[in-house]
């Protein structure tokens, strides 16, 4: 076992990035395999990634130059993602609100190269802009892989304050994206009840997809949806009495019975259930209650809830993962919060109604955003936190890895005997 047990954090901390600026809950995104993105209010996006210097891997952060983004600009939300294949090339999009004297004027960028061999170039990509003027206030920019006709692609969702989600998607022969109707691809999203704080979405067996919501008025939304059509096979709607800041959806899954299923598998890694039928569930934080986990959301809906003990005793919850970090199979929840506070929290395998607080670990400002990647390119994921004034890097001890390696090795040395 990790040292969950004696109530420390397990991580170290190996670099910490300060910004010109602050950023917000929607200002983190991997850009590529090895490489984050942070956006600050005052119009400044940072890459950071690790570079091989002097023969050690140093961390490095600079200022990328995303052209039509004026400097009077406040940007809201950043996101990007690699195409679906069998297309080829990275995509950025950022939100952002200009200053324009009487009112402000809200735009979506997205930069995508389509010149062979700077598809994937992010100097090149940031000066290939298409500019779109809103007729909102954006939130959460947010991209997820949808079935169209025979293959898949990957589109962009923006949340905004008209109380309605946009889609965005490209259109190959154009070479532009194009903002299209949301109920031809997602019916779920349409007939909101308030403007949507935070979504997520989750493939699942079948040809099926898990949709979720969680809005302003503190109303939380589950839909279970057949792509093909798209068809909403089931819904579920509940109210609670604060605005959801968070909804994330994930499995428990185990070392013999993990799959991946799509670029995000530190989340949405599938847990196959004693009877062979898959267990998805639904992590909701909000702005004064206690964080809940609804269990088995596919079958159950959002009846099976479990409280998260002591989730509302350090300001709001602003940003939530699910990882496995012992390295065990059995995921570990984290919870970012207003409060300086990285809160860990764990199923107990004996009985997988009850979770507890595991350990929690103070920083100097609100933790805004989480994320786990491996930066460095050695195998081991780093765990990166966005907070108020910039980028914390978190990594795995190495002595406590190697040894990990060496006990597995152990073990299946003694099979073979």
């Amino acid at each position: 076992m990790f040292h969950g047990a004696e109530g420390k954090c397990p991580l170290v901390e190996d670099s910490f990035s300060r910004f010109p600026s602050q950023s917000n809950i929607y200002g983190l995104c991997q850009a590529g395999e090895r490489e984050l993105l942070a956006a600050t209010l005052k119009g400044k996006v940072v890459c950071f990634k690790y570079q091989d210097l002097r023969q050690k891997i140093r961390p490095v952060a600079k200022e990328v130059q995303f052209t039509y983004i004026p400097v009077d600009a406040e940007i809201v939300s950043i996101d990007s993602f690699n195409k679906s294949p069998p297309n080829r090339g990275l995509v950025v999009g950022i939100t952002f609100i200009k200053d324009s004297g009487d009112k402000a004027s809200p735009f979506l960028n997205i930069y995508c190269d389509y010149e062979p061999g700077s598809e994937f170039n992010l100097e090149s990509v940031a000066q290939s802009c298409l500019n779109l003027e809103l007729r909102f206030t954006p939130f959460q920019l947010y991209h997820t892989e949808v079935q169209c006709g025979d293959g898949n692609e990957t589109v962009f969702l923006l949340s905004g304050h008209d109380q309605q989600i946009h889609l965005y998607k490209e259109n190959a022969s154009l070479h532009q994206f194009e903002e299209q109707p949301i109920g031809r691809l997602f019916p779920e999203l349409l007939d909101l009840p308030s403007n949507v704080i935070w979504m997520d979405m989750m493939r699942v067996s079948g040809g099926r997809r898990l949709s979720a919501f969680g809005c302003q008025n503190g109303c939380v939304g589950l839909a279970l949806v057949k792509q093909e059509g798209p068809e909403i096979l089931q819904s579920w709607r509940i109210q609670q009495d604060s605005p959801v800041s968070k909804v994330l959806l994930f499995s428990l899954g185990t070392p013999r019975l993990q799959t991946r299923t799509d670029q995000d598998a530190s989340a949405h890694t599938s847990q196959i259930t004693e009877d062979g039928n898959e267990s998805y569930n639904l992590l909701v934080t909000s702005t004064i209650e206690m964080a809940v986990v609804y269990r088995d959301v596919h079958t159950c809906g959002l009846t099976n809830s479990i409280c998260l003990p002591e989730s509302n005793q350090y300001d709001v919850v602003l940003c939530a993962l699910v990882i496995d970090l012992e390295f065990d199979g059995n995921r570990e929840l984290l919870l970012g919060t207003y409060g300086q506070e990285l809160l860990c929290y764990k199923f107990q395998l004996s009985d997988s109604r009850q979770v507890h607080l595991m350990w929690k670990r103070s920083f100097k400002s609100p933790l805004l955003s989480i994320t786990y990647l491996d930066l460095t390119g050695d195998g081991l994921r780093e765990l990166a936190i966005l907070t108020l004034k910039g980028l914390h890097i978190l990594q795995h001890s190495l002595t406590w890895s190697a040894n990990l390696v060496l006990q597995s090795l152990r073990k299946r040395a003694s099979l073979l005997h």
